[in-house]
C-alpha cells in the first residue's frame, strides 16, 4: 500500500499525501511501468486517479459491461449498512444478567460476554474512543445475469484500498460517527460515512444521499475491525444453535431488525421485508468466525435477496483489542419476479494493514455530511421521494439498484435509479 503520490507536474516537487492509500496495483496498471510511478502508472495517474478524486465523477470503464459489473461490486460490498442501529458505548457485562430471560436469550448473552473477554475485556474496549483502519481490497463477480440469463465467470476483479476513521461523540458517547473512504484501481472512489444522527453514501455515479431511518454503523466494522459494536449488537439477540465454520465447533446467535425499524428504511414501492444477522462464535477462542446477513426487500412486487457470509481471520491485538486483520465475503444477491429468477455473486477478500485507537486530534467536523445532503433529508421529512421523483418501475432495476429505487422515470432504465443504502 502506498500512501504517497509522485509529483507529475514538477520532477524536483514533493510527493503528494494521499487521502486513501493505494495498492501497488495502481501503480502498474495501464500497460507498462513499474513502481515509482514511471511509464504506464503515470498515464494511469493522470487518466484516471486525478480526475475520479473529484466529487460527482464519473467511472472512466471504456466497456459499458465492465462499468455495470464494477458498480455492481461496489454498491454490493463497498460500504453495506449494519441491519439496525447500534449503541456505540453499551455496558455488554454489567447490565446483563445470563440468567434472565428465555434460556435461548440467556445462552447469547453468555456467549457475548465470552466474546468480550476473548477480545480484551470490558476495561480495553471502553478505553477505545475512535479507531482508525486501513486496508486492501480485492472485489470479483462470479456471475451477472440480471436480465434472466445465465453468466458464468465474471472480469478480472478489482482492487483498492480503503480507510476508515470512527469516532464515538464526546457529549453523546452511544451515537457513533464514521467515514470510509475507498478506491479502486480503476480510478472509482466511493465515500460514506455518519455523523451519529444521518448516514450518507456518494458513488462516481451519483452524488452524496442518505440513508432511511436512524443512522446505522458500516458493516464493514462488525467484520472484526470493532469488537464493541459486535458485542452490542448480538447482545439482545438469541442462542439458535452450533455450526462449524472451517472446523472450528461455534455457537450460533441471531439477531433480527424490528417491524418498525424495516418500516423507517422502506418507501413508496420499496417494502423492507426482513433484515436477519447470524454470529458464528468459535467454542475454544469465543472470537467471531462468521458473519451472516440476509435481507429481503419488495419492489413493486419483485423480491430481491441479498445474502451476504462473511469469514474472519488473522486475529491480532491492537492496544489490548482483538481485531480481526483479514477475511472473505460472498454474496449472493437474488431476484424472484413473473419473469423468473435470476442470481449474481460477488466475493471479496480483504487485508487491514494498519489500526489504531484514539486518535489524536480526530475532530467531530472530519464526519459532517455533505452541505448538499440537507435538501435531500428536508425532502424526506416532506413525505416526498429524494430529488421529489417518483420510484421507479421493478422492471427498470438491476442488480446494483436493489438497494433503493428512487429514479427519474424520464431517464428510463437502471441508468435513473438512485443508489441508497438500506
Amino acid at each position: 500500500m502506498r500512501k504517497l503520490c509522485p509529483n507529475f507536474d514538477k520532477e524536483d516537487g514533493l510527493d503528494t499525501v494521499l487521502e486513501v492509500p493505494i495498492p501497488e496495483e495502481m501503480f502498474t496498471s495501464g500497460g507498462g511501468g513499474g513502481g515509482g510511478g514511471g511509464g504506464g502508472g503515470n498515464k494511469f495517474w493522470r487518466k484516471n486517479v486525478r480526475t475520479s478524486v473529484r466529487p460527482g465523477s464519473r467511472s472512466t470503464s471504456s466497456s459499458l459491461g465492465r462499468a455495470a459489473e464494477l458498480q455492481l461490486m461496489l454498491s454490493v460490498v463497498g460500504a453495506p449498512l449494519a441491519l439496525l442501529p447500534v449503541p456505540a458505548h453499551k455496558s455488554t457485562i454489567a447490565n446483563c444478567n445470563p440468567k434472565d430471560g428465555p434460556i435461548e436469550a440467556s445462552m447469547a448473552k453468555y456467549i457475548i460476554q465470552q466474546y468480550v473477554a476473548a477480545v480484551g475485556g470490558e476495561k480495553a474496549l471502553d478505553a477505545a474512543s475512535s479507531m482508525y483502519a486501513m486496508g486492501k481490497v480485492q472485489m470479483r463477480s462470479t456471475g451477472i445475469n440480471g436480465d434472466g440469463r445465465g453468466k458464468k465467470g465474471g472480469g478480472g476483479g478489482e482492487v483498492g484500498g480503503f480507510v476508515l476513521w470512527q469516532k464515538r461523540r464526546r457529549r453523546r458517547p452511544e451515537q457513533l460517527m464514521w467515514c470510509l473512504e475507498l478506491m479502486t484501481v480503476s480510478g472509482c472512489k466511493i465515500s460514506a460515512g455518519s455523523d451519529g444522527r444521518v448516514a450518507w453514501r456518494q458513488t462516481p455515479w451519483q452524488q452524496p444521499h442518505a440513508s432511511r431511518g436512524p443512522p446505522r454503523p458500516l458493516r464493514r466494522s462488525l467484520q472484526g475491525l470493532d469488537p464493541r459494536l459486535t458485542a452490542n449488537l448480538f447482545a439482545d439477540g438469541v442462542w439458535v444453535g452450533e455450526k462449524a465454520v472451517d472446523g472450528e465447533a461455534c455457537f450460533a446467535l441471531r439477531v433480527d431488525a424490528d417491524p418498525a425499524a424495516l418500516r423507517a428504511r422502506g418507501s413508496g414501492g420499496v417494502e423492507i421485508v426482513r433484515h436477519t444477522a447470524w454470529g458464528y462464535f468459535g467454542q475454544k477462542t469465543g472470537l467471531l468466525l462468521q458473519l451472516e446477513d440476509s435481507h429481503l426487500i419488495r419492489v413493486d412486487g419483485v423480491y430481491w435477496e441479498t445474502n451476504t457470509e462473511s469469514f474472519l481471520r488473522d486475529y491480532r491485538a491492537v492496544d489490548g483489542v482483538g481485531v480481526a486483520h483479514a477475511g472473505r465475503s460472498h454474496v449472493a444477491l437474488f431476484r424472484f419476479g413473473d419473469d423468473g429468477r435470476s442470481t449474481s455473486r460477488v466475493e471479496e477478500t480483504w487485508t487491514v494493514e494498519e489500526v489504531e485507537f484514539n486518535i489524536v486530534g480526530l475532530s467531530d467536523d472530519c464526519f459532517l455530511a455533505p452541505a448538499d445532503l440537507q435538501d435531500d433529508v428536508g425532502d424526506d421529512k416532506g413525505g416526498r421521494t429524494r430529488g421529489g421523483t417518483q420510484a421507479a418501475s421493478a422492471r427498470n432495476i438491476g442488480p446494483a439498484q436493489v438497494a433503493a429505487v428512487d429514479s427519474d422515470p424520464a431517464g428510463g432504465g437502471g441508468g435513473g435509479c438512485k443508489l441508497i443504502t438500506y
